[in-house]
């Protein structure tokens, strides 16, 4: 919800008054450790609140955490705007540079990237979507000796052909440089 409302320069209300109910985790994108919202009717919120108590759910003193909610909801524009400019830098970085043989390894589609997450879109028969997120998460000496780094990328095979890149506050502008470096370098191992 605040990613769209984000990109869409929107309130959140705008969005959300489409709906019955809406629930909201802190602790993705806002940077809270924990926590989350729900919101809807009172009889549905009382319902929730129910079964949340029978099935053991609640936490004493949460005023801390609550804290972090309140900060995370403060900053969220300036966050979640950085996380989608980093997304965007990755994708524009990326994609349609790298090539195997004449033919794309992976595409990105530029304009369906429009929050913080982008999807890679792998072609051929290799390397498969696990294979790439393999190749990108593992380190060789081979790359510490042609790079000077030991870069470590976690993405997720989302799909057969699809993996699914995604930017939260503790993904730097550095970072993300380092991320399509390491997938140029994951692409010239391809290619040899």
């Amino acid at each position: 919800l605040m990613n769209a409302a984000v990109a869409q320069g929107v309130e959140p209300a705008q969005i959300a008054q489409h709906c019955d109910s809406v629930s909201l985790c802190f602790s993705k994108g806002l940077g809270a450790p924990c926590g989350a919202v729900l919101a809807g009717s009172r009889e549905f919120v009382g319902e929730a609140w129910r079964v949340r108590k029978l099935l053991g759910g609640g936490m004493r003193q949460a005023g801390v955490l609550a804290a972090a909610a309140g900060l995370g909801l403060q900053r969220a524009e300036e966050t979640l705007r950085r996380d989608h400019h980093n997304a965007r830098s990755f994708a524009e970085g990326t994609a349609g540079s790298i090539r195997v043989l004449d033919s794309p390894l992976w595409s990105i589609n530029l304009a369906a990237v429009e929050t913080n997450i982008v999807m890679v879109n792998v072609q051929g028969a290799w390397p498969s979507p696990a294979e790439l997120c393999e190749r990108l998460r593992a380190v060789s000496e081979e790359e510490v000796a042609e790079t000077g780094r030991a870069v470590s990328v976690l993405l997720l095979p989302w799909s057969a052909r699809t993996v699914r890149a995604v930017w939260h506050r503790d993904v730097s502008a550095r970072d993300t440089e380092l991320a399509r470096r390491k997938l140029e370098f994951v692409a010239r191992k391809c290619e040899e």
